[in-house]
């Protein structure tokens, strides 16, 4: 008796966990609210029957990943897509390039000022801040350059390259670290007045017509134990993202209006931290088939499997598999995202695309274009 009453104990947990799990791993079904306005869709790009077989070949290499959506604009339009890209998904590190194009009229207009220090800003942690720490501008934090080596409210915290607080100049050492980034939010939403998602909306949402955007969806993440400055998560469709990158493509000009200043775009995706730095700091190599920089929350590609087209080519990455990458050469721009759920947090299941192998699936894409 007591045997077959631990039998189905067990079955009723597993059927309760694996419907939690379901949950979980699908969150953007039942947790997300409905789009506060309907934005217009991207035209779609007829394609010929050649190409077509083309693509198909790259569907069955896209489903041996775990890739959530895709979708892929030429000339504006859509020439791919995969799975469905109208659902909403964590972005990640995504965020931090999106945050970087939201500063860009508050600097030209004087409302935030990268010369600025943290210290005159009024920045500070419950265990204190450095005197030197302090020293360190708005153009630092933006850059990852702050030297403030303290611990983030999120994870994502480079512990192989953190070095001893007050060892370092402010400006001089890169550290891709979220104590800066989320700094970067804080100061962001002091001198504007207006909480990033406010921003967020008002600069990129309604201009570019998101097609699956409502405010409410957008939460930060606290954690004051460790830092008083938290996270400012993103959530956003793939088709959405698709828009970002479209923008960014346009040197911020959409439907005839420059939304972001294409002054701004262009200092945002040239080199602060040169290559070098960069594989030094990852342990890449010159051989290694992609190379990379980085300037004000996003990366340039230096170097893209030999392929000339990546000349000016940037992205944005976030953990997990999200990405929003630009290439002016083809005129096109790519966003992809993957699932984010309950099992990869735990580590139970890695349902991620790492970088390398979303590297691999875009040069796949692009020789199935060719």
């Amino acid at each position: 008796m007591k045997k077959k009453l631990y039998r189905i104990g067990c079955i009723v947990l597993l059927l309760v966990t694996t419907t939690l799990f379901t949950f979980c791993s699908s969150p953007q079904d039942w947790f997300y609210s409905k789009p506060s306005f309907k934005g217009k869709a991207l035209d779609k790009k007829l394609i010929s029957k050649k190409t077509d077989t083309k693509l198909n070949e790259f569907n069955e290499y896209v489903k041996d990943h775990h890739t959530t959506s895709m979708m892929v604009l030429q000339d504006g339009k859509v020439i791919y897509e995969y799975g469905n890209t109208s659902k909403i998904n964590y972005l990640a590190s995504c965020r931090k390039s999106i945050l970087s194009m939201l500063y860009g009229k508050h600097v030209e207009n004087g409302t935030i000022d990268l010369d600025e220090t943290i210290g005159e800003i009024g920045i500070d942690e419950d265990d204190g801040l450095l005197p030197i720490e302090k020293k360190a501008t708005v153009y630092d934090i933006i850059n990852a350059r702050s030297g403030v080596f303290h611990i983030p409210a999120n994870g994502g915290y480079d512990t192989n390259n953190v070095k001893k607080r007050g060892s370092v100049q402010p400006g001089e050492y890169f550290l891709y670290n979220n104590w800066d980034y989320n700094v970067g939010g804080y100061i962001f939403e002091q001198k504007t007045g207006n909480t990033i998602y406010q921003e967020l909306e008002q600069q990129l949402a309604i201009p570019l017509g998101f097609e699956d955007w409502n405010i409410k969806n957008q939460k930060k993440y606290y954690k004051k134990e460790r830092s008083r400055y938290p996270a400012f998560h993103m959530y956003l469709s793939t088709r959405d993202m698709a828009k970002i990158g479209q923008l960014m493509l346009n040197e911020g000009k959409w439907n005839g209006k420059q939304i972001i200043s294409k002054n701004w775009i262009k200092k945002t995706t040239t080199p602060v931290t040169p290559v070098e730095t960069v594989n030094k700091r990852y342990g890449r190599t010159q051989k290694s088939h992609v190379q990379l920089s980085y300037s004000h929350m996003w990366w340039i590609f230096e170097e893209f499997y030999n392929n000339p087209d990546f000349e000016g080519a940037f992205c944005a990455t976030g953990w997990g598999g999200q990405f929003i990458v630009v290439i002016p050469k083809l005129n096109m721009v790519i966003a992809h995202k993957t699932r984010v759920d309950v099992l990869s947090l735990i580590g139970w299941a890695n349902h991620n695309v790492s970088n390398p192998a979303f590297y691999k699936l875009v040069q796949k894409f692009i020789e199935s274009r060719q």
